[in-house]
């Protein structure tokens, strides 16, 4: 089936971080753009040095990392370290943070939903850092804490479609959507694992759902896009990828976008 497809993939998804709170956005696979931080972390502590922390991240990520490790030698524990991980990866060095994260959680005596929205930072960590397998074992161990949490199942879905497994993610966005089918990433997936089974009325309905919760979700377009490119509607297909491209003409999306339209202007003997 020509186009099936093309060049949306999951692991060029934008996801929301679940567990803890907050839409916390990022580009998973590797990318030299910055990862922003989640506007309200999971609070392994309560303490005024932590809050100022999390006001600092997305404008000055150095100041934060120097403000964790002075904290650090004052005896700020682990949330001085958790503060220290979410610096590392508003900084790009989302390996380190993942590998920080996951310590933290592991070691962690906070409450169970703390800790597993932590090990869910972990799992979005590695999947920044272009690790799914590392991810998606994260995430399981978040997901062990808090089975139903439907964020989290959704961003475990995301690195099982980057491993190439869809059915397994479509068990865990079934599960996600079931809970709260108010978060349109999830909707997205859904579509995208469907597709990738080669369901497509039902992917198409999925991708109906996430648009009718937010008609401007680029992501959601660009799978609109590839799925009406597969019933033979290239006109459509079209005007959705010029969507992506108008309302977010810099970001990943509108570049899958662009390739798709190249794909299709060049013929099928190049796809």
């Amino acid at each position: 089936m020509p186009n099936a497809r093309l060049l949306i993939a999951g692991a060029a998804m934008l996801l929301l971080l679940g567990g803890g709170g907050g839409a916390w956005w990022f580009l998973s696979g590797g990318t030299d753009l910055p990862l922003p931080t989640p506007p309200e972390p999971p609070r392994l502590v309560d303490a005024p040095e932590f809050d100022q922390c999390v006001r600092m991240l997305d404008e000055d990520p150095e100041g934060a990392r120097s403000l964790a490790d002075s904290w650090a030698m004052r005896g700020g524990g682990e949330g001085a370290a958790h503060c220290a991980a979410l610096a590392m990866l508003s900084l790009g060095e989302a390996e380190r943070a993942a590998e920080a994260l996951e310590r933290i959680a592991t070691r962690s005596e906070a409450g169970i939903a703390a800790r597993a929205a932590v090990f869910g930072q972990a799992g979005e960590a590695w999947s920044a850092a272009g690790r799914p397998q590392r991810a998606h074992a994260a995430l399981t161990l978040a997901l062990a804490l808090t089975p139903a949490d439907p964020g989290l199942l959704t961003t475990r879905a995301m690195a099982a479609l980057a491993l190439d497994r869809p059915a397994e993610a479509l068990a865990d966005l079934e599960r996600a959507v079931a809970t709260d089918g108010s978060i349109a990433e999830a909707w997205v997936l859904k579509a995208s694992a469907l597709r990738r089974l080669d369901r497509i009325v039902p992917a198409a309905e999925s991708v109906a759902e996430a648009l009718r919760l937010d008609p401007d979700n680029v992501e959601a377009l660009l799978e609109r896009g590839i799925i009406r490119q597969i019933q033979g509607q290239a006109a459509a297909a079209r005007a959705d990828w010029e969507r992506v491209i108008e309302l977010a003409p810099d970001g990943a999306a509108a570049d899958l976008a662009a390739q798709n339209m190249a794909l299709i202007e060049a013929g099928p003997a190049s796809r």
